[in-house]
């Protein structure tokens, strides 16, 4: 399966930025460094990859992406496997604003309980040096190709 996803950027103070999103849910909640994301999800079958990366960034964030000339970032895959597809769009977004879907899971773990969790907990401007620590190391392949594209 692949997933696509959008990288938003905008410059500030004359430094590169990117919004990165947070996974939300139990497993996530304490782990900062390595686990950050650009807003992304799976292709559904027969699904444009660039649709998909527009819905899932609109599913997960809970705001449509900004419309735009869409950058080609290329393809990563992560440390499971994942392969992940993504576009990089110039833009501003208010973190204040995001208003993510939710999944529910059984929590705590074989308590026959169930929990609804946002599927992103959190959303946040940062300059490329600290995105390549908090990302998942997968996706750093995708902010270099970002940075490259816009020297």
């Amino acid at each position: 399966m692949i997933s696509a996803g959008l990288l938003l950027h905008r410059e500030r103070d004359g430094a590169l930025e990117v919004l990165l999103a947070h996974p939300g849910g139990p497993y996530w909640a304490r782990r900062d460094d390595g686990a950050w994301s650009i807003p992304k999800g799976e292709v559904e079958p027969g699904e444009a990859p660039y649709a998909a990366a527009r819905r899932e960034f609109a599913e997960e964030l809970g705001v449509a992406p900004p419309e735009g000339d869409p950058l080609p970032l290329g393809e990563a895959r992560q440390r499971g496997g994942k392969r992940v597809v993504a576009w990089a769009l110039a833009g501003d977004l208010d973190p204040e604003t995001v208003a993510s879907s939710t999944f529910e899971m059984e929590w705590p773990p074989r308590s026959g309980r169930r929990a609804t969790f946002p599927e992103v907990d959190r959303v946040a401007w940062v300059d490329v040096e600290t995105a390549r620590r908090r990302l998942v190391p997968g996706q750093v392949p995708l902010l270099d190709a970002l940075v490259a594209a816009l020297a």
